[in-house]
């Protein structure tokens, strides 16, 4: 008999309306719909809207997973949706255990008549105890499409499909048949990947991301940089700034990482006017490759929890390493 451990987290897949009329709040765990000849075994370390998920919350569900993955065949964990990409990328990052992890929850509660909670979870499970999905790293299931954690993102607000990520999903999962004899069809577009894993024992480091806009000549960085050990900043295009963040960015010995704020699309350093992505480089900046801002901001607070220096760091960036 295969071995399913799933984690509850709390999100919308676990809400209902709560019964002071507040609105909908996290309460009951969801229950896989029917897994024959599946062993499952359930385990809720919090029970957390997704806005109050932290890095050390992530960290945590990283240790329970490597715990927990020796005696499962696949693991599954429930999670609400608007920190869903990072807690994925964080167990990306840090997990080292073989066993297949499978992100998923849903856009509407429980008593929705659209709920979309019982089928994401159910095709976690499926992927997560596939055969081909071992030696891939974490991954995120919804509606069907199967995401690689360091691109997945969610894309809309309310939608059922909410989640995408250039280049897009790298597999589908599509099921047929009654439940008690359905059978999934799974395919993926690409293969697996070695990666690096990374273990800090606590995420100590602090990391803040400022957003460029049109205009903008350095409010809020100086502050930032003050109280920080690193920074990200959510660059223009390519990885370009004003003007006058150059001499800021030029003046601090603490790692500054250049993502993107465009939706898609690599931080390459091209530009050689002055905030100019070249210009910054040359200035000590790091660029985050494909990385989005958030996604930087939680692999710079583990280098940086890690004891690595700037150089170390960068190296890890541009070289890919994650």
């Amino acid at each position: 008999m295969r071995r399913l451990a799933v984690i509850h987290t709390g999100g919308t897949i676990a809400s209902r309306p709560s019964p002071d009329g507040r609105g909908v709040t996290p309460q009951t765990p969801p229950s896989v719909p029917g897994l024959p000849g599946v062993q499952v075994t359930h385990h809720q370390p919090f029970n957390l809207p997704s806005p109050h998920v932290t890095p050390a919350h992530m960290l945590h569900l990283a240790h329970l997973i490597e715990r927990l993955a020796p005696d499962a065949d696949g693991i599954v964990v429930t999670h609400g949706t608007d920190t869903l990409e990072e807690t994925a990328f964080l167990l990306h990052l840090t997990l080292s255990a073989a066993t297949p992890v499978v992100l998923t929850g849903s856009m509407r509660h429980a008593e929705e008549v659209s709920w979309d909670g019982p089928g994401n979870l159910l095709d976690a499970a499926y992927t997560a105890l596939h055969p081909q999905t071992a030696g891939r790293g974490p991954l995120a299931v919804f509606s069907g499409d199967i995401f690689d954690a360091r691109t997945v993102t969610k894309v809309h607000t309310t939608a059922v499909d909410a989640f995408g990520g250039y280049p897009g999903p790298i597999g589908r999962i599509d099921r047929a048949g009654p439940l008690e004899q359905m059978h999934a069809h799974l395919r993926y577009f690409a293969t697996p990947e070695p990666r690096p894993t990374y273990a800090p024992e606590v995420l100590t480091a602090r990391v803040e991301i400022l957003y460029a806009a049109a205009g903008w000549t350095g409010e809020g960085y100086a502050e930032a940089e003050a109280r920080a050990d690193g920074l990200v900043i959510a660059a223009l295009g390519t990885g370009n700034l004003p003007a006058e963040l150059l001499p800021l960015i030029a003046a601090t010995t603490k790692p500054v990482i250049i993502a993107t704020r465009t939706h898609a699309g690599p931080v390459i350093p091209v530009y050689g006017y002055a905030g100019g992505g070249a210009t910054l480089v040359a200035a000590g900046a790091i660029p985050a490759s494909f990385l989005n801002a958030h996604k930087a901001r939680l692999l710079l607070m583990v280098l940086l929890s890690l004891g690595m220096s700037r150089a170390e760091i960068r190296g890890v960036f541009e070289g890919g390493v994650f």
